[in-house]
């Protein structure tokens, strides 16, 4: 009976400098509408405007962070769609279930 040795090598690739400067450029992006979230909270008027900007906002951080860390961007658009516009569809579902609450609690008094 032999014994086997398993050997394993580590090997360490070169530098991809084009894969850094987008991963660098995401979080840039990313930053950047942080940041706009951040003063639009604290500047603006709570409101319908500022709700409606926090949520647009917040589904285009979503769209970008699934296009480029899920892969999405160099799929199909037929896939990116079907997982994009039930997004859509669950944030009006949400505001819908939300306000029809609000008039169903008012009726109540």
């Amino acid at each position: 009976m032999e014994i086997q040795e398993n050997k394993s090598t580590l090997e360490v690739a070169p530098r991809n400098e084009e894969k850094i400067k987008k991963i660098w450029k995401t979080a840039f992006i990313l930053l950047a509408i942080t940041v706009a979230e951040f003063i639009m909270a604290f500047t603006m008027d709570r409101g319908l405007l500022l709700y409606v900007l926090f949520l647009l906002l917040t589904i285009w951080k979503a769209k970008y962070i699934m296009m480029v860390f899920m892969h999405l961007g160099d799929e199909a658009k037929p896939l990116f769609y079907a997982i994009i516009v039930p997004l859509i569809f669950l944030v009006w579902l949400v505001i819908t279930l939300m306000k029809e609450g609000t008039d169903i609690f008012m009726m109540r008094w």
